[in-house]
């Protein structure tokens, strides 16, 4: 089976490679197509840029890509658009044949509750399933403050778990992994819980001035939400809620 690995981190992100090597040594033939700059937020957004410029897609009716090779992958493309472009340009056929399944990260933070629907992370792969391709995102929670310590691997073990539950779901399905940062995968087990109905972080209005608004975020405690794939995180479990099924069309 094909694979398209992407992310929202960009190209040059370890998360990127430590998905991508967990899914060769899964037996996919792997291809990575990743934004040549971050995309971090970018949700499923169509956009494909240009240097510092940002054009819709098909604004120009070309997207640019560089091949780039990474350790232990001889091609890979850095591909100047958002995740969610990349994908749709994989299901073309662009990168080399269609992909038959599309991993999403690892990216550095968790996507948890209705948050995700501001990932790009998530949004590629939500971009797969109106393809009907099954998708999967991978996140490791490294919290709010960057870490030292940032436990790639461990992430990528529980992403091969998830795979094997993915490539058995329904055509069109998407499932987005978030896995604590811890040293050691023994142990962790995949957890399904529901969608927290926030995020970790949530943006709120607090001054209007003129024609300015000011906005300040304000940090969700995971017991706001008990049993969610938040809560379920903070506890220290590797949480895979389906967050979307779309039927496979026939006829």
């Amino acid at each position: 089976m094909r694979a398209l690995i992407t992310n929202d981190d960009g190209i040059d992100s370890p998360g990127l490679l430590a998905l991508a090597r967990a899914a060769a040594d899964a037996g996919l033939e792997v291809v990575i197509a990743a934004p040549a700059h971050e995309h971090s937020g970018a949700s499923a957004s169509i956009i494909a840029t240009q240097g510092a410029s940002v054009t819709a897609a098909g604004g120009k009716g070309t997207v640019r890509s560089e091949r780039r090779s990474l350790p232990g992958f001889e091609t890979a493309y850095a591909v100047h658009a958002a995740p969610a472009l990349i994908t749709l340009l994989a299901l073309h056929g662009s990168f080399g044949g269609t992909p038959d399944v599309v991993l999403s990260g690892i990216n550095r933070g968790a996507n948890v509750g209705g948050a995700i629907m501001h990932s790009g992370t998530v949004g590629a792969a939500l971009t797969a399933a109106q393809g009907g391709v099954r998708a999967l995102a991978v996140s490791l929670d490294v919290g709010l403050v960057e870490s030292s310590a940032e436990h790639w691997e461990t992430a990528a073990v529980l992403a091969r778990q998830a795979l094997a539950r993915l490539l058995g779901a329904p055509a069109g399905t998407v499932l987005n992994l978030n896995v604590p940062n811890v040293a050691d995968a023994a142990g962790l087990e995949l957890v399904e819980a529901p969608l927290a109905p926030f995020g970790i972080v949530q943006t709120t209005m607090t001054e209007i001035a003129g024609d300015d608004v000011r906005l300040s975020i304000r940090e969700h405690r995971a017991e706001e939400a008990p049993g969610s794939d938040m809560e379920r995180l903070a506890a220290g479990h590797a949480t895979i809620p389906a967050v979307k099924t779309i039927a496979q069309r026939t006829g």
